[in-house]
């Protein structure tokens, strides 16, 4: 079979402007980016049709390093759907620069359900990453000018800087960093460091504003530190969140693209599942939803981090209530929490795969407790037996949740057929209820993570820092305990340890400290060694990375 960039390649592009006419979209209301992107403006989402028509959530199983194939089922299924008469839009997160050129190589899909063009989506596309990067590191910049500016002016100092850089590369050695080194017309000296453009509460910003008005409200409330009289500081005491806004005001637009199928997808805003709320914006899912009947969208990682914020976060603050949600499983990732070792897990092993089921049966739990109806997506692989596929379609119809193989990657369209009907069939008989939240909003921080870490992953109990009481004290004293939380931790355990495969009960879930984004309206909770700023690997995938006659390879 061809690589992925090949079948992209292989793919005779639709000019955008026609993808647009198919779905409805005014394409002379969109503002172009080449022939085949285009961005489509906020002001034509229609509320009374994002409420009408129906949302499907994908999310996984707890993830092998692999991956499990959230976003191939995700623009599979909406290819299954065109091909038995529906219509259908895929709503997506934009890829990462640091994961394409550390471990994964691209997230714009694989095989034969892809969207297109990869290598812009991959690469630089319409430029919302550097918008978000350069919009977080101006805040920075301009705080510095003014820590500089007033040094010794009484009233114009801060006791503490919460407020630090980003960058859209994984780079371990800017974790924590000094600057103002040097002669003083450097600066002010300070301790600091970078987090990955994804972690960002500009993206999250992003991700959760309605409008423009919105985001620049929201920027305007960034927590950047404390004062001497223990106040907090925003960006609007600075007075440049119309500045900042300014930068942002192309990246606000949802992407629009188009499948290997040619069908519609929204592609905007990237926050990680593990260190963000892990969802694309909420204007590319109204959007969508504006413009189809059916639109799919993913959660990042697995069901207790992405889903569980898709929901908790999202939903919540967009008043979205998906008509279903798809758990994606493989055969690896369930050998893997069967307690087969890692290299025997693409081999037969049918007591480490039913082993495996735990994890599946906890995600479902967990999707169920929200009044989700239930659809398990097998993502298959050429190693995958008939005998296999069987005992979890077996087990599935036990559960009473529906079961399909999907085959996209290798097929396309054709290979989600099966899944694009069961999923309509229980849209139509059995969809799910309104959301039931984990926490109401107002349950304090406290109660809120522990709701969380009991209920959701399976913890006894849960403890916090010393850093993060004082950092709820603050959130207290700033009356935002009404806010949701997310919470920051490992993606391939429900613990806080990413060794702790399968499903792991009982355990003490430690946070270890306390982010306010206060512009964004959420807490994040960081819980054990996860980083907001990743390392890479020894081989990074960068060294596959090439242009070779005016061609990249490499890109997946």
């Amino acid at each position: 079979m061809k690589s992925d960039i090949e079948i992209a390649r292989s793919i005779e592009l639709q000019k955008i402007r026609e993808v647009a006419t198919k779905v409805g979209i005014p394409y002379e209301e969109m503002s172009h980016y080449g022939r085949y992107i285009a961005k489509v403006p906020v002001e034509l989402i229609d509320e009374d049709k994002v409420q009408k028509n129906n949302l499907i959530l994908v999310t996984a199983i707890t993830p092998t390093k692999a991956g499990i194939g959230k976003t191939t089922v995700s623009i599979g299924l909406a290819l299954g759907l065109e091909k038995i008469g529906k219509q259908a839009i895929v709503a997506l997160r934009e890829p990462s620069l640091g994961p394409c050129f550390g471990m994964k190589g691209g997230a714009a899909g694989g095989g034969y359900a892809q969207v297109l063009p990869m290598e812009n989506i991959n690469l630089h596309f319409t430029g919302d990453f550097h918008a978000v990067t350069s919009a977080h590191n101006m805040i920075t910049a301009l705080l510095d000018n003014y820590l500089y500016q007033n040094q010794g002016v009484c009233g114009k100092g801060l006791k503490e800087i919460l407020w630090k850089r980003v960058l859209d590369v994984n780079d371990r050695s800017l974790r924590q960093i000094i600057t103002g080194l040097g002669p003083r017309t450097n600066g002010i000296p300070t301790e600091t460091g970078f987090d990955i453009t994804p972690a960002s509460e500009i993206m999250a910003i992003l991700c959760l504003s309605k409008d423009l008005e919105d985001l620049k409200r929201r920027i305007g409330e960034i927590l950047l530190g404390m004062d001497f009289d223990n106040k907090p500081f925003r960006v609007k005491d600075l007075g440049i969140q119309g500045a900042i806004a300014v930068l942002m005001k192309d990246a606000i637009a949802p992407n629009l693209v188009q499948t290997t199928e040619h069908t519609a997808a929204f592609i905007h805003g990237g926050p990680f599942a593990n260190i963000a709320h892990g969802c694309n914006s909420i204007i590319a899912t109204k959007m969508a939803l504006t413009y189809s009947d059916y639109v799919v969208t993913e959660a990042g990682f697995a069901a207790d981090l992405g889903a569980e914020k898709f929901f908790n976060i999202k939903c919540r603050k967009a008043g979205l209530n998906p008509k279903l949600t798809v758990i994606v499983a493989t055969s690896q990732g369930l050998k893997m929490h069967g307690d087969v070792q890692l290299e025997d897990i693409k081999k037969p092993h049918r007591e480490g795969l039913i082993k495996g089921f735990e994890n599946l049966d906890k995600h479902i739990e967990n999707m169920k407790s929200f009044g989700q109806s239930v659809v398990v997506a097998f993502n298959k692989h050429a190693f995958d037996t008939d005998e296999e596929i069987e005992l979890i379609r077996a087990h599935c119809a036990e559960k009473g949740v529906g079961f399909a193989v999907n085959n996209a990657f290798s097929e396309g369209g054709n290979g989600a057929v099966d899944l694009a009907k069961i999923v309509v069939e229980t849209i139509e008989n059995k969809p799910s209820t309104p959301l039931h939240f984990t926490y109401n909003d107002e349950d304090s921080i406290k109660l809120k993570i522990e709701k969380i870490a009991k209920n959701i992953y399976g913890a006894a109990t849960v403890q916090f820092s010393d850093k993060a009481e004082r950092i709820l004290k603050l959130a207290a004293q700033m009356n935002i305990e009404h806010f949701p939380v997310c919470i920051a931790k490992t993606q391939y355990s429900f613990s806080a340890d990413p060794k702790q495969y399968g499903v792991t009960k009982g355990f003490n879930f430690k946070v270890n400290d306390i982010v306010i984004n206060n512009g964004a309206e959420f807490i994040v909770a960081i819980a054990g060694e996860i980083m907001r700023m990743p390392g890479l690997p020894k081989v990074p995938q960068a060294v596959h990375i090439d242009i070779v006659n005016g061609v990249i390879e490499g890109l997946s």
